[in-house]
């Protein structure tokens, strides 16, 4: 019963999933009216829900409108959360939220008591549909003034940019991406400041809504969130401006002013934003690699971002930094770790680490691809990123499945596995002898 409510997200996942992927396949959902293939639906249908954005179809130039809104709706019912949504439309329908859907949202939204959660799905679906009204409200002119851009265009443009941005989708109506907007700080800057909103996680969101001004007042998990998200991205954005400052195929030929706005933006972008001005196929290895590394980690919890998130970075560091110190526990900011919190860190970055692996190595068997485009892509998919190299539409059919799966258990293997470790745990009655193998 303990894990009814983590097991209850798994299949509504699926379930909205493969319904999308229905959908896409009817005739009506593609340009030249044959409707997508199984594969293309079901990862297109993935890559919506789990906010990944990789795609091996053109969004805008493949789908019809009818097409474009399923995405859209996909992406903002697995940006808001299946549970949360499932609440909103329970809500709506039978005017209560039945103690099973709390206990899902709970687990999902991360919140503390059963009792906060009615009062949690209003805030985040209120903060969520706010944060994309003012992004459109600002790209919608931009677009339309200063790109020439049709104005109803650039309205629907606006609108699915948003909701795409807001919630780490990476998703674009255009084929490449954020390219045709390079440079454009009045465009770019404003998403990436909401895929960073998205990704730090409703709970610091809603906690920084009314405690802004008093960091003294924060939890320790917005202290960890925000302070190692600040760092990350200060990093990210440096170190992608340094090191593609020179390369003729990416920033080399923008000037000077452009190329602070795309490192910056693309130093952002790997945290689970997904959008790209430039050619990352063509960017250097140095860059590629820590892109990788950016994307493993994502951003925050029980948000729209992947990876395995920006609280489990913080924690392995203390861990690390207390152990090199010779402290037997762990503080930061006046608080003591729990042993639970480091063991469920040490899980789920093992348990991360062999997936990625593992599947790095199947499709290095199953295509021809090199070492470090095929890790790129793994990474991607498993943190929910949607940046490529561009063999994501080149892959096989048996890879772009293998893929499917992986953006799943990207998207609800951390929420599930911290929240059935949390459920689950329980204190033995009785302990054994200590003893220490040797380390190192």
């Amino acid at each position: 019963m303990a894990s009814s409510p983590a097991r209850m997200f798994v299949v509504l996942f699926v379930v909205v999933d493969l319904v999308g992927a229905g959908v896409l396949m009817l005739p009506a959902a593609h340009a030249d009216g044959d409707g997508l293939t199984a594969v293309e639906a079901l990862f297109t249908a993935t890559t919506s829900l789990a906010v990944c954005g990789l795609s091996v179809i053109g969004i805008g130039s493949q789908l019809t409108v009818f097409g474009e809104i399923t995405v859209a709706v996909l992406i903002q019912v697995g940006g808001l959360g299946i549970m949360t949504a499932a609440s909103v439309l329970g809500a709506v329908v039978i005017r209560r939220f039945g103690m099973r859907m709390q206990l899902g949202v709970q687990a999902e939204n991360r919140s503390l008591r059963v009792g906060e959660v009615r009062g949690i799905v209003g805030r985040v679906v209120r903060a969520s549909l706010l944060c994309e009204a003012v992004l459109a409200l600002i790209l919608v002119p931009r677009m339309w003034l200063g790109h020439g851009i049709g104005l109803g265009d650039a309205l629907y443009s606006g609108l699915f940019h948003a909701i795409s941005a807001f919630n780490n989708a990476g998703l674009s109506l255009y084929d490449q991406s954020m390219a045709r907007f390079s440079g454009d700080a009045l465009i770019l800057m404003p998403i990436a400041l909401a895929t960073i909103l998205g990704g730090l996680g409703f709970p610091v969101l809603l906690e920084l809504s009314h405690h802004l001004p008093r960091p003294r007042g924060w939890t320790l998990h917005t202290k960890l969130t925000v302070t190692t998200t600040l760092l990350l991205f200060a990093g990210g954005m440096v170190a992608v401006t340094a090191l593609e400052w020179s390369n003729p195929a990416t920033l080399g030929p923008l000037s000077v002013s452009d190329k602070f706005v795309d490192g910056a933006f693309h130093g952002i972008m790997p945290r689970s934003g997904g959008f790209n001005t430039l050619d990352v196929g063509a960017m250097d290895q140095s860059t590629l690699l820590i892109t990788v590394m950016l994307m493993f980690v994502g951003n925050g919890s029980a948000g729209t971002a992947g990876g395995i998130k920006v609280a489990t970075l913080a924690v392995i560091f203390l861990v690390v930094w207390a152990e090199i110190r010779g402290h037997p526990s762990v503080h930061v900011y006046g608080y003591k770790l729990s042993r639970g919190v480091v063991r469920q860190s040490l899980s789920l970055l093992f348990l991360s680490m062999t997936v990625v692996v593992a599947t790095t190595v199947a499709l290095l068997v199953a295509t021809e691809f090199q070492l470090d485009r095929v890790l790129f892509e793994v990474v991607s998919a498993s943190g929910v990123v949607g940046l490529s190299t561009g063999i994501t539409a080149d892959l096989p059919a048996a890879a772009q499945s293998w893929l499917v799966v992986l953006m799943l258990a990207g998207r609800i293997g951390p929420i599930t596995f911290a929240s059935a470790l949390a459920l689950r745990e329980h204190t033995r009655r009785y302990d054994l002898p200590e003893s220490r193998p040797i380390i190192g």
